[in-house]
């Protein structure tokens, strides 16, 4: 094991620790309520906290889904927003992400798919459901059809209307904690350096390792065999994914500056220099950071010190960004570097992932 991120947190790791295990007994006696949507769920999550990939995860499987032509959301906490609605909310596009979270509004522009936060997820996956082509609205605490259990087959078919058609799918976007809402499938994102991490705080994992045995799917970097290998040394005979991570990095010649506020800053700066940029400056905020005039000047001194050519950064960032984007000197561009996940054999994965959320066993 690698040293710990924050050493000096270690007299704090034991209470985190009974937290943990507190709530395992509670889920496992019953003591809190797993509560079921009508739709079959779709969980991406991972068990370190940020930068892990999900949010491009769950715009690659929105694409592939609806491809296949299934009906897709994606439920969000919408994280870091400033006003908290006690109502669940449909995400506008264009909308501000003080109000809906920065993660929903990339979900919501790039997959082109409904997109509901709510600081509970059952929640937003009600109106969904009762905001969905063809649904009957959904009287406020009911999940299912008469006559159904919840979360069954017959219940989905019996929500459908009609043999021709077919209950959608909700994605559920950084859910693998939250266990109050049942879901039909678990994609856990693993990493070589989730091996060699130390739990909260001292550490990055929200989970000890041996949580990973709840997955349904563990997607693993491509260039990373050792993770799968790991997990099967100890057990693991489920699914296992493959993914490779691309950044549309743009050809700039000339010297550029970067900035972002994400959980792992320096994979975005290592990414553009394996692509060729040359950095006069890099600035790293804390993830989900809320820019300010004062860092858009900052950022923007330090640019036109450099004579960069652009400013880049990332999509999210962008979001949070705002108004504050335009405050630029129009002669240094601005750009953005979306981050890809593409899933090898994405087909098979896909006809795995219908079949299974449509014949449960």
């Amino acid at each position: 094991m690698t040293r710990a991120a924050r050493p000096w947190l270690w007299p704090l790791a034991p209470v985190y620790r009974l937290g943990l295990a507190l709530r395992e007994f509670q889920l496992r006696k019953g003591l809190k309520a797993v509560r079921r949507l009508r739709w079959p769920v779709v969980s991406v999550g991972n068990l370190s906290a940020g930068g892990a990939g999900k949010t491009p995860m769950v715009i690659a499987l929105a694409k592939a889904l609806t491809a296949r032509g299934v009906q897709v959301d994606v439920l969000s906490r919408g994280y870091g927003r400033r006003r908290r609605s006690a109502l669940p909310l449909l995400v506008d596009p264009s909308g501000a992400a003080e109000q809906l979270g920065d993660e929903p509004l990339v979900i919501a522009r790039e997959a082109q798919v409904p997109v509901f936060v709510a600081a509970e997820r059952y929640e937003a996956g009600l109106l969904a459901e009762r905001s969905a082509p063809g649904e009957q609205a959904t009287p406020a605490g009911t999940n299912r059809p008469p006559g159904a259990p919840a979360g069954s087959k017959g219940a989905r078919e019996q929500a459908s209307g009609s043999a021709s058609q077919r209950v959608g799918v909700h994605l559920l976007d950084d859910g693998f904690q939250h266990r109050q809402l049942h879901r039909d499938v678990d994609i856990l994102l693993l990493s070589r350096r989730d091996l060699n991490d130390h739990l909260l705080p001292a550490g990055n994992l929200r989970e000890a390792l041996h949580a990973a045995e709840r997955a349904s799917v563990i997607a693993i970097p491509a260039d990373e065999p050792e993770v799968a290998e790991w997990m099967q040394a100890r057990g693991w005979k489920g699914t296992v994914w493959r993914l490779r991570r691309r950044m549309d990095v743009p050809q700039i010649e000339e010297l550029v500056v970067a900035f972002c506020g994400i959980a792992r800053p320096e994979q975005f700066f290592e990414g553009l220099e394996r692509a060729g940029l040359r950095l006069a400056a890099r600035f790293a905020f804390p993830d989900h950071h809320r820019y300010t005039a004062g860092d858009v000047e900052r950022v923007t001194m330090a640019a036109q010190k450099a004579g960069a050519a652009a400013v880049l950064t990332t999509e999210k960032d962008l979001v949070r960004l705002g108004a504050m984007a335009e405050k630029l000197p129009a002669r240094i561009l601005l750009k953005t570097v979306p981050l890809r996940i593409e899933i090898e054999n994405e087909a098979a994965a896909v006809d795995w992932l219908i079949h299974t959320v449509r014949d449960p066993a």
